[in-house]
Formats: C-alpha cells, sequence, structure tokens
C-alpha cells in the first residue's frame, strides 16, 4: 500500500514543518476519529513523551477527536507500550502516542495502537489518509466527544510490568543504574525496578522538555557506562525517550545490545520449555545470534527492519519472541509491542535463574564484526538504492567477501537516512568496504 503521511512507525518529522505543525494534527486527530467511529462507539487514549511540543499537539489532537465525536482519555507521558497496554484495559478503540521515540526534542510524530493493543491495520491507515484529503467537519454539539483524564495510570502500568514476572520475585542485592533518557519511563521505571526490591541509581530521569535523549538513554550509553563502573553496579540498563527500546551495561562497562538480549530471553524460556517456536530478528541482527541459536537448536528468521515487520512474523509463524539489535524487544507472551521495561525484566529473570552476570551471559553469542554507516540524503536526491553506482559497488563489495560475509543497504523509514551495513569475519576489512561504499552513497546523494 502506497502512503502518503504515514511511514513504517506512524507519522514522524521536525516539529513546526510539515506535516508536524497544529494544524495538521487537528485534522488527523479529526480524521482518525472519524475512522474509528465507523467501527462502532470511539473512546480513543492519548499519551506521550517529555518533549516539549507534545503539549501543542496534544490540545490538537484532542480538539480533533473531540470535533469527530470521539471520547478522548488523556494518560499524560507514559511510555509507548504503556499506551499498547492501557488501550487494551480501557476497551478503547485506539491509542495515539505522541512520540518521536529516540530523535532529539525538535522531531515529533505520532504512532497508533488499535483496540488490541497492536500496530493499525493497513486498511485504517489507509482510511484515515483518506479523509485528511476531505473536507473538516464537526458533529452537532450533543455528539461531540467528552475528554477525561486517567490518573492512575503510571500505577496501572508499573503494576502490569511486575506482573510479567513471578510474584516471588525479588531482585534484593541487584544493584542496578538506570538510564531514562530524560524520557517517558522517567517515573515509572524506577518504581518496578525499586519495587521489585533492586537498588536502584536513576540517571537522566529530570525531563524538561528538551533535554530528552540529548546526550543519554539508549543513543547515548557512554554517561551510564561510566556510572556503571563508578558506582560498581551488577549492570546498567538504558530506554530511549518513548520506553520501547532497550539497552544494557553488564558490569565491565560492555554494551549488550538486542540481538545480545534476545539470545538471553531466548535461552531461558528454551531452558524452561516455555519458548514457542523460534525467534524473529531482522535483516540487521548480526550473523552471530543466527549461529548461537543454531546451536541451541532454536529456528530463527528474518523481518524487514522495523517493529511492525518483526510484530507480523511473529504473528504469521505463531512465535513470541522477536527484536531489533537497536533495543526493539517483543515479548509476546506478555504484552503485545515492543516493551523496554518488560524486556528487561525478562534479562534480569533469566540471569537470576542461571546464577550469571550480563558479562558471563552474552559470552555465547559470538558477534560478526558489523559496521553501520548512515548517510544522509536530500529530497532531490531521487532514491539512492536504484542508482546505478550504488548498484555496482554494493555488488562488487559483495562479491569481495566471497561469501564471508554480507551487505545490506536500506533507506531509514523515520529519518532521510541510507544505512549502509557491512558484516563479515573480518574487522578491518568490513570496515574498509563499508566505508568505501558509503563514500560512493554520499556521491550520489550530494
Amino acid at each position: 500500500m502506497s502512503r502518503k503521511y504515514f511511514g513504517t512507525d506512524g507519522i514522524r518529522g521536525r516539529v513546526g514543518e510539515f506535516p508536524i505543525t497544529p494544524d495538521f494534527m487537528l485534522k488527523l486527530g479529526w480524521a482518525a476519529g472519524m475512522a474509528f467511529r465507523k467501527q462502532g462507539h470511539c473512546r480513543v487514549l492519548v499519551g506521550k513523551d517529555t518533549r516539549i511540543s507534545g503539549y501543542m499537539f496534544e490540545s490538537a489532537l484532542e480538539a480533533g477527536l473531540s470535533a469527530a465525536g470521539a471520547d478522548v482519555m488523556l494518560l499524560g507521558p507514559m511510555p509507548t507500550p504503556a499506551i499498547a497496554y492501557l488501550t487494551r484495559t480501557f476497551h478503547a478503540e485506539a491509542g495515539i502516542v505522541i512520540s518521536a521515540s529516540h530523535n532529539p526534542h525538535d522531531d515529533n510524530g505520532i504512532k497508533f495502537f488499535s483496540g488490541n493493543g497492536t500496530k493499525l491495520p493497513d486498511e485504517v491507515e489507509l482510511m484515515i489518509e483518506e479523509l485528511l484529503d476531505q473536507p473538516m467537519s464537526v458533529v452537532e454539539s450533543s455528539k461531540l466527544g467528552k475528554v477525561s483524564r486517567i490518573n492512575d495510570a503510571a500505577g496501572r502500568y508499573i503494576e502490569f510490568c511486575k506482573s510479567s514476572v513471578p510474584s516471588s520475585t525479588d531482585f534484593a542485592g541487584l544493584k542496578l543504574v538506570v538510564d531514562c533518557a530524560h524520557g517517558a519511563t522517567y517515573k515509572v521505571a524506577p518504581s518496578v525496578f525499586r519495587e521489585l526490591g533492586a537498588d536502584v541509581t536513576v540517571l537522566s530521569a529530570q525531563p524538561d522538555g528538551l533535554n530528552i535523549n540529548e546526550n543519554c538513554g539508549s543513543t547515548h550509553i557512554e554517561s551510564l557506562q561510566a556510572a556503571v563502573l563508578v558506582g560498581h553496579a551488577d549492570l546498567g540498563i538504558a530506554f530511549d525517550g518513548d520506553g520501547d527500546r532497550v539497552l544494557m551495561v553488564d558490569h565491565t562497562g560492555a554494551i549488550v545490545d538486542g540481538d545480545e538480549l534476545l539470545f538471553i530471553i531466548a535461552r531461558d524460556l528454551q531452558n524452561r520449555g516455555k519458548l514457542q517456536g523460534g525467534v524473529v530478528g531482522t535483516l540487521m541482527s548480526n550473523l552471530g545470534l543466527e549461529l548461537a541459536l543454531r546451536d541451541l537448536d532454536i529456528p530463527f528468521a528474518r523481518a524487514k527492519v522495523g517493529d511492525r515487520y518483526v510484530m507480523a512474523e511473529l504473528l504469521e509463524r505463531e512465535w513470541q519472541l522477536g527484536g531489533e539489535n537497536s533495543g526493539h524487544v517483543v515479548c509476546c507472551n506478555h504484552t503485545t509491542t515492543g516493551d523496554a521495561i518488560i524486556a528487561a525484566l525478562q534479562v534480569l529473570m533469566a540471569l537470576k535463574r542461571r546464577g550469571e552476570t550480563l558479562a558471563q551471559a552474552r559470552q555465547t553469542i559470538r558477534k560478526c564484526p558489523q559496521v553501520l554507516i548512515n548517510v544522509r540524503y536530500g529530497a532531490g536526491s531521487g532514491d539512492p538504492l536504484e542508482n546505478p553506482a550504488v548498484q555496482d559497488a554494493s555488488a562488487k563489495v559483495t562479491e569481495a567477501m566471497a561469501g564471508r560475509g554480507r551487505v545490506l543497504l536500506r533507506k531509514s523509514g523515520t529519518e532521510p537516512l541510507v544505512r549502509v551495513m557491512v558484516e563479515g569475519d573480518d574487522e578491518n576489512q568490513v570496515r574498509g568496504h563499508a566505508e568505501a561504499l558509503a563514500k560512493v552513497v554520499a556521491e550520489v546523494c550530494a
């Protein structure tokens, strides 16, 4: 389906530039309200992360939804997966998340969840897009949507996260450092781990609307590494701005990415006889993950990059565990979307059951050297991936790897970037090939 506004993960862009403007959000709220109303009584939950523009867009969406006759329930700052969960528990027709995830504060975006807490079906997105191109109308006054606020949203979600581990769980003696990226997890994440008994040091939990993801969180993990070492912590946990990504740092300061976290969870589920099927990764998943799972006779499948594609593959195969090396981890036996807090809890439980440190658990995966270079392109560059020079350069690198590695070129679904990835068994060779290929892409995009 060709989308005019929706990307792979909702609608995202720079604040003040179309479509991330108040007038578009007003119309989007109306279009969404009209689309959901066609499916019956309409109640829509709206949550956001901590970036300053969230207030503006929350008000615009609220007005548009009300104009369409949709009742609105406001959650305030809440992690993206919390909104998916609460949409289900309140039996709402949809949930709306105002967030640009791991992007800086001057970006923002909109993500939708269906009533069952999953990404919207294509046909509903298409209906919303069609309505966006129609004149906006307002229902009669007696049918305008009402607006209320859910004051206990945080408490509900905290209890939900805790319910993903056995009620007897006690992390007493476990020393954690948790980096909340000045984002949507800043209240709930520390509470979850503390209520389960852990000794928690919290970083980057003072959002001011402008500092979300700024030199902190899962995209800037250096401060967490330093805090783990200085505080002699057992491990560190880094979230992104909206709480659907998680990375970790072991006690030595080494970064543990989404591939390694997936393996730790998968091995634990298999050991307990609770792994249904196999594991879904993406085209970016390290070859080392695939080989480590193969050694355990755990099937592995690759989806396109993006958590919606991971989820689609899981549903099709009726498997329950998947994710991306960036830290999106989906545990379908607990929830319906990538949830950073729940994924972190599953890792902690896996370590506790085996009596291992995070550093020990990750040793089983021998990751292949993988170099990723982002190349920015402009609107007038055309499709860099269709350029003959880029295709020729990619083919030459693939040939030079002689079956001992792989090349992946793809466009980001959320930013104007071409991601150049080369993976193989020789780090120097891999880096050289990646830099040479990225140079060709940059010349084409110039």
